[in-house]
């Protein structure tokens, strides 16, 4: 790569940048010395440094010593070897790795660093923990789907004790976008569609990882990613442009990391995309303004897998030097496997284009995360290859997997009570390329779980079952192609069952990053499998493994039970028994819509109603709806059923009057009258009927789980106050405005009991 002179414009930019920077209030911090935050000894260890030293606590590279699930999703610079690594290391070019290979690596990359560089600096060691090292909790989607925070945040801090045990001090993790669209891959990586979910499981998250101390050994630093919009991709496109408005940024993208943040997170990571014509690693306007200025943010932006190197292709730098530039300038503080900070930095300050100030600023915040962590205080902290043993996959970790795996679990239709199944007397035919085998079990992004280790449906049914004789696997098809003879096959084993377990849907190499898809739907592969099977008469129980929300068709949609268990990680197989024996009953409840359609991405509950909405009932011309679809969900968010049955009545709107400066309670009384107790989430939507600007159908604005015995009743109360009512007004700052809001309590976006309050002027 030829590195080329600033262009004007970019000079311009660059030169913006510098000026809102020198503007800003941290600017004055620093250059008064040290935050209050700040150890002193970093502004003394800050001054013994060189430009190169310090352009070195800047530079982030994927470890050359690296397993090889690690390697596939980031492979190490072109001709990188270890012991090169540590020649980094020793000269101080090298502030840490990431997606390393364990505590014996690490081990001897901080023996390097502390005892033979020239300052002694310790190396920070980061990973892609996204949802569990060794041991593998359902995907972060999945989890979500349990709508309780607490249970991410004990599988986080399950995570966070396996990871740091290897070494590991930052894990890149936790995904707070926000995803709307089902044909974006990495929305398995999130918390769905809705901000209050979006904001709860973020700071649920960063509360796991980091634990209560980040200096504790069990502790890893939290990065909250990726800043921001990332999820709004258009066309649902992954990398692709996004060009939204403020308000909606500071209404749908920005809470979940605000949320992140206010629950401790000291790192964030910066988005792929361009935001409206400026690439979010060069945005002066996200990184500083808003991050730092705004929202005081006191901890490190980190750039993504070469997200500075690609500034060029963006057709925003010119060059490595002047990507360099204005991605240090914007604020993003550390380069993440380019090696343009190392290679550009040092000479940038020698040429007055980056001010050594900026510099020394970045380098504090890196270092006083470092010292945060405890890495000064003892570099080994982490790294115990006897520990690394003992606490990974321990007896206490896979049960919580198993549990976290049964909660994420959604039961979608159980037309006749078709399940719970019986353990005995009943010939059961599991059919599909998801019944059996060590492979598409922990799903993707994870570097350091196994298949192998994990539970597949046909050992944890066989495992339940009183007669596992009973049970007959057939593949019947291939994941994207037909087998030769595999739907004859199925066929067969179906008419010899009473009943057909239906394991279909998508691999884990069809969701994740870089797995954006045209249409939501099943493989037609097995769309014709489930077809066939169908056709046999024989009751199917769809078990769907997915990381999206898809559009069902045909045999699959016409099944009389279907199951949503996604990617459930290590205990999966266990956990899909357990919910269709009955021995747990089914809880969970979709952070995402299911469309009718392929077509109708992107689509989310909380849509705004159109000058000319489609009135309920037959559609309508001139409406705004498809042709061959409503504007409306096949499975709406928040959707789950029980193996009870649940009843809401009696809403109470406490006649209806909300003061300025008051509250107002709603309840409603919710029964089981069902047979079996039911784990029920009654959640609480309004919309505001009219405001200054426009507002959504619906808005979740609360939850709660309640379990109810069988013909148990509870009466459940939400309290809402003005606070709850806010919205981002027309100078895209909170507000809150007077007037009449419809209000429901209900088991998803789509149903319930509805009313109405007025809020009173104040």
């Amino acid at each position: 790569m030829t590195d080329r002179g600033l262009s004007r414009r970019s000079a311009l930019i660059a030169a913006a940048a510098t000026v809102a920077w020198a503007r800003s209030p941290l600017h004055a911090l620093v250059q008064i010395g040290s935050t209050a935050a700040t150890p002193p000894f970093i502004d003394a260890l800050i001054q013994r440094m060189t430009v190169e030293e310090k352009a070195g606590q800047l530079t982030l590279m994927a470890a050359a010593w690296a397993g090889s699930a690690a390697t596939a999703l980031n492979p190490p610079s072109a001709g990188a070897t270890f012991e090169q690594q540590l020649a980094e290391t020793r000269a101080g070019r090298l502030t840490g790795v990431f997606n390393g290979n364990g505590a014996e690596m690490a081990k001897r990359m901080q023996t390097e660093a502390v005892d033979r560089s020239r300052l002694k600096i310790p190396l920070i060691f980061a990973a892609d923990i996204i949802h569990g090292h060794r041991t593998v909790f359902p995907m972060p989607l999945a989890e979500a789907a349990s709508f309780d925070p607490g249970l991410a945040e004990r599988t986080a801090r399950a995570a966070a004790t396996e990871a740091a045990a290897a070494g590991i001090d930052w894990t890149f993790a936790p995904m707070v976008d926000i995803a709307r669209d089902q044909r974006w891959g990495r929305g398995v990586e999130g918390a769905g569609e809705d901000v209050l979910i979006g904001r709860l499981f973020a700071a649920a998250r960063v509360k796991g990882f980091q634990g209560r101390r980040l200096t504790d050994d069990d502790a890893v630093l939290a990065c909250a990613k990726h800043f921001a919009a990332y999820g709004a991709a258009e066309g649902g496109l992954d990398y692709n442009t996004v060009d939204i408005s403020e308000r909606t940024l500071r209404e749908v993208y920005f809470p979940p990391f605000q949320a992140a943040f206010d629950a401790g997170a000291l790192s964030t990571m910066a988005a792929f995309n361009e935001l409206s014509g400026i690439p979010a690693t060069a945005n002066p306007w996200l990184m500083t303004q808003v991050l730092h200025d705004e929202w005081r943010f006191g901890g490190l932006v980190v750039s993504d897998y070469t997200g500075d190197e690609e500034l060029i292709a963006h057709g925003y730098a010119a060059d490595a030097r002047e990507a360099t530039k204005l991605a240090f300038m914007a604020g993003v503080d550390m380069s993440m496997q380019s090696g343009f900070y190392i290679r550009h930095l040092p000479d940038l300050v020698a040429k007055g284009e980056v001010p050594m100030s900026r510099l020394d600023e970045a380098v504090r915040r890196v270092l006083a995360v470092k010292a945060r962590l405890g890495l000064f205080d003892d570099p080994f902290r982490r790294i115990s290859p006897p520990r690394e043993k003992a606490r990974v996959r321990t007896r206490a970790n896979l049960d919580l997997a198993r549990d976290a795996a049964r909660r994420s679990i959604v039961l979608l239709r159980n037309e006749g009570d078709l399940l719970p199944l019986s353990r005995s007397r009943r010939r059961i035919a599991l059919i599909g390329p998801f019944g059996a085998g060590q492979h598409d079990l922990i799903g993707p992004w994870n570097v350091y779980g196994d298949d192998v280790q994990a539970i597949d449906l046909a050992t944890g049914l066989r495992e339940a079952m009183a007669d596992p004789a009973l049970l007959s696997v057939t593949e019947g098809s291939g994941i994207d192609a037909p087998l030769p003879g595999g739907v004859e096959a199925a066929v067969s084993a179906a008419s010899a069952a009473d009943v057909v377990l239906l394991a279909i849907g998508e691999s884990q190499k069809m969701s994740g990053e870089a797995q954006s898809v045209t249409s939501c739907v099943i493989p037609p592969a097995q769309q014709a499998l489930a077809d066939a099977v169908a056709a046999t008469g024989k009751p199917v129980v769809v078990l769907l493994k997915n990381g999206r929300g898809l559009a069902l068709e045909g045999g699959v949609l016409a099944a009389p039970a279907i199951l949503v268990t996604w990617f459930l990680g290590s205990e999966g197989g266990r956990a899909i028994a357990d919910i269709l024996f009955g021995t747990h009953a089914p809880a969970g409840r979709l952070p995402i819509s299911f469309p009718i359609e392929g077509g109708q991405q992107p689509y989310h509950y909380d849509h705004k109603p159109t000058g000319r909405p489609n009135p309920p009932g037959a559609l309508q011309d001139y409406k705004a709806r498809y042709r061959t679809a409503p504007n409306a969900a096949r499975f709406a968010f928040g959707h789950g059923l029980t193996y009870g049955r649940i009843d809401y009545a009696d809403l109470d709107t406490a006649g209806g009057k909300l003061t300025w400066a008051g509250d107002i309670a709603i309840s409603a009384l919710v029964t089981n009258r069902g047979r079996r107790t039911a784990d029920e989430v009654v959640q609480l939507y309004i919309r505001d009927r009219a405001a200054s600007i426009t507002r959504p159908v619906r808005q979740l604005k609360a939850f709660k789980v309640v379990r109810l015995a069988p013909g148990a009743s509870q009466r459940i109360r939400f309290t809402l106050n003005r606070g709850d009512l806010g919205f981002i007004g027309v100078d895209n700052r909170p507000t809150v405005e007077p007037g009449r809001f419809d209000v429901w309590i209900a088991p998803s976006a789509a149903d319930g009991l509805q009313g109405g309050f007025e809020l009173l002027a104040g």
